[in-house]
């Protein structure tokens, strides 16, 4: 009898085990899959800091939330629609995130008494689902052995115990993949590449994805699958995307597009270390790499490159940065192009290093000694890490500046489809070498070079690369004097240098294009600004909002050192403005500083995205206040496609 097909425009699946349990691969194929047919998508990992947490506990378990629809979403949503959790401490590490309502599929072979009991239970959970009260009551819980039929499913080739059970993984995501009508041949093929030297893990994985697919399409248990259309993208060719990846393909871009050898000197460090075992593999662009032995190694590695004439790049995180401090001053000092990646997580110290936060705004600003600005890029997506790069990469060497570049953990491990662009149609770089100088006309002695001489429209000094006649200059972190650039103690030299390098910085405003504010109606009287990866969650909201039936602005961040020209027009335009943000309310601190403007802060430093159900109740409120309303009623808008919106 063929079983119930029932339509859907978007589901939310976290796969959610022990950190052996394979669950971040199992979300990355599911998300494969489902970019390969074609939904919009939006990812969450989330995994412990150690390499081994504790086993079966709460502290130890991996997830991965992937929000799939057959249109334009921002976010990897809120709340799971299904739960997959592999043992007890699982279940109840995301019991709370779920709506009633909500599908769990529970794999029964590890609710043992010493697992419960290590997950904080005091009874199996699962022994009382017919009972009035129920824990898990109110959702739709399906108990399934699922490391049994995958050792039953494996049986064949040979494996121990242990090794066929931890197929389970590929048991669940083919069992996922029927019920939401995946295509299963890039995760087959995936399988067969990955294993391919170990024949019997190979055919054991496979083999388990296949009994889970076909469980699904024989047992009972599961009477209805579902089907997600694809969503309406522009025509081009699309991949699947990670931030970290995207950054570095941004990176390689930088350098083609500018005809300079890309140099990344770096130390490896959580979440930042993707960026370097990517652009290890791209030889073939004129990539070197060269893992460092600490942080300052990597950065005076760069720093040493960019003088050479290369597109000087490091990469690390929130205490990488603290390290380079003073490396980073020097670049300020000497004015050579660097580019210093900071994919930001949680802190201070060793904080949380694989959950997210965006709370070094103000140490990218501020953070070394004496006046060292740095202007500070942020892309807004894992997708938008690609033209952040690009961004970046031009304003280093249009400049002569070492750029701070403030991606998160969360848009380095998160994914979403990403159009390839086209090659021509990027954004060039021209480098402007100093020429060597001409002979003079007459014989005489060609003048010395001035190596900080300034251009007239940026103030950049000159880029004079090593070893070209007549081009020889002294370099290093003594003050310079201005124009001749030899060693200079005077006070008034200092006062002009100190100003003169702020003013080089805040000069790239007038090369940034007007900022963009999302406002349809013109009628807003609030206005929503963030930066970051907050883009999402922000945008979410917003649309819930609206398709409420209220006006509400937004305005989103790339450049935050300098802003753009007209960031204080646009923020004068509106009654509130609300800054959302992932620290304690560092974007607002700037704003009202430096506009005057009662900024409000919505802040949150979870270790997770902020969320859009939240953010909605947030700007309704503030849109009721200037409005002269009680309050908005949002009940009714739990989530919200572009098409409801412009309707």
């Amino acid at each position: 009898m063929a079983k119930q097909v029932k339509q859907l425009d978007r589901v939310i699946i976290r796969f959610a085990g022990d950190s052996g349990d394979g669950m971040q691969l199992t979300g990355d194929r599911f998300t494969q899959e489902s970019a390969s047919f074609g939904n919009d998508l939006a990812t969450l990992p989330n995994f412990p800091a150690e390499i081994r947490a504790p086993q079966g506990t709460i502290p130890g378990v991996s997830s991965f939330q992937v929000h799939f629809a057959d249109h334009d979403i921002l976010t990897p949503g809120d709340a799971p629609d299904v739960l997959v959790a592999m043992n007890p401490a699982a279940l109840k590490a995301n019991l709370g995130d779920l709506p009633k309502g909500a599908t769990i599929i529970v794999d029964t072979h590890d609710f043992t008494g010493r697992n419960l009991t290590k997950a904080g239970y005091d009874a199996n959970p699962l022994d009382t689902l017919d009972d009035a009260g129920s824990q898990l009551g109110e959702f739709a819980v399906h108990p399934v052995d699922l490391t049994g039929m995958t050792v039953e499913a494996v049986k064949e080739f040979g494996l121990s115990r242990k090794d066929a059970a931890r197929a389970k993984n590929m048991f669940a995501l083919g069992l996922l993949s029927w019920m939401y009508g995946r295509p299963t041949e890039t995760t087959v093929s995936f399988l067969e590449k990955r294993f391919a030297r170990v024949p019997d893990i190979r055919d054991a994985n496979v083999a388990a994805f296949k009994a889970g697919w076909n469980f699904g399409e024989t047992t009972e248990t599961f009477a209805v699958s579902y089907e997600i259309k694809p969503a309406p993208m522009e025509p081009g060719t699309y991949r699947n995307i990670t931030g970290n990846l995207a950054l570095a393909y941004g990176l390689v871009a930088a350098g083609v597009q500018s005809g300079l050898p890309v140099f990344l000197g770096s130390y490896p460090i959580t979440p930042a270390s993707d960026i370097l075992h990517e652009l290890s593999k791209h030889k073939a662009f004129g990539v070197t790499t060269f893992q460092a032995e600490d942080e300052i190694a990597g950065i005076g590695s760069a720093i040493g490159a960019a003088f050479a004439g290369h597109l000087g790049v490091t990469t690390t995180s929130g205490p990488g940065i603290a390290l380079k401090g003073e490396s980073i001053g020097l670049a300020v000092m000497t004015e050579l192009p660097l580019v210093v990646v900071n994919v930001q997580r949680g802190g201070p110290s060793t904080g949380l290093p694989t959950k997210t936060e965006q709370s070094d705004l103000l140490q990218a600003m501020f953070g070394r000694n004496g006046e060292a600005p740095v202007p500070i890029v942020a892309p807004r997506s894992p997708g938008d890490c690609f033209d952040a790069a690009l961004e970046a990469a031009r304003i280093a060497v249009t400049h002569r500046t070492p750029v701070m570049l403030l991606s998160d953990g969360y848009l380095a491990n998160g994914s979403e489809p990403w159009r390839v662009p086209e090659v021509e149609q990027l954004p060039t770089v021209d480098p402007a070498f100093a020429p060597a100088p001409e002979p003079a006309a007459d014989g005489g002695q060609v003048p010395a070079f001035r190596p900080y001489d300034r251009d007239d429209a940026t103030l950049a000094r000159p880029w004079a690369v090593p070893g070209t006649p007549g081009l020889e200059h002294r370099i290093g972190g003594l003050e310079k004097g201005a124009g001749h650039g030899n060693i200079s103690y005077d006070p008034a030299n200092h006062d002009l240098m100190v100003r003169t390098r702020q003013a080089k910085v805040d000069r790239i405003a007038d090369f940034l294009p007007p900022l963009e504010v999302d406002d349809p109606s013109g009628e807003a009287k609030v206005l929503v600004i963030g930066w970051g990866s907050t883009y999402g969650p922000i945008g979410a909201g917003v649309r819930r909002v609206r398709r409420a039936g209220f006006h509400v602005a937004q305005a989103h961040l790339r450049h935050l050192n300098p802003f753009p020209k007209d960031l204080g027009d646009v923020l004068r335009r509106y009654d509130k403005v609300l800054v959302p943000e992932m620290n304690l309310g560092q974007l607002s601190l700037l704003l009202r500083a430096k506009y005057l403007v009662d900024a409000v802060g919505y802040n949150e430093v979870r270790g997770l995205p902020l969320k859009a159900a939240t953010l909605a109740e947030v700007i309704g409120g503030l849109v009721a206040e200037v409005e002269g309303l009680d309050a908005i009623d949002l009940s009714g808008v739990s989530h919200v496609t572009p098409q409801e919106v412009s309707s």
